[in-house]
């Protein structure tokens, strides 16, 4: 079995909804036996501030899911949410990003983990930091170590 974390974000047609839809089908999917979720937090929107703010949270999942087959079936959740990509940071229904899969180095086209922005964003540290707080991240801090050098000012806990 296979340890991923998964960011969650949302902030369009009711996030809170859309993120407990999220959580749901990752539950109830066959290849994924364990999900364990963060609190969940407002944040405002990296890049474009021209839309709402987002809620985010990360769930820790057990998957036999290998990292594209996953990748996969998030995507797929996300399309069954409507999500929509039409610019880059913009407003979305569901945004369901592969953050962490086991201790893996993955650098594809598809697939960048561990998630190349993830060390520099607040809202994915902080509920991180809700989880496994003492957990070493690939730059050699702990998650606690590395949410002391953010800026969560911004984070507001739902």
């Amino acid at each position: 079995m296979n340890e991923a974390f998964i960011g969650l974000g949302s902030n369009l047609n009711t996030p809170m909804e859309q993120l407990q839809q999220a959580i749901t089908q990752l539950e109830q999917h066959a290849e994924i036996t364990k999900v364990t979720l963060s609190e969940f937090y407002s944040s405002k929107p990296v890049g474009p501030q021209d839309q709402p703010d987002y809620v985010n949270a990360v769930a820790i999942i057990t998957t036999s899911l290998a990292p594209i087959p996953l990748l996969d079936a998030l995507q797929a959740i996300e399309n069954s949410q409507h999500r929509v990509r039409e610019r880059h940071w913009g407003p979305r229904t569901l945004d369901l990003d592969l953050l962490k899969y086991n201790n893996d180095k993955i650098d594809m086209d598809r697939l960048t983990v561990p998630h190349p922005f993830m060390l520099e964003r607040g809202f994915v540290i902080k509920p991180m930091a809700d989880l496994v707080p003492e957990m070493l991240l690939h730059n050699g801090c702990t998650v606690t170590e590395q949410l002391s050098s953010l800026d969560t000012s911004d984070l507001i806990s739902l």
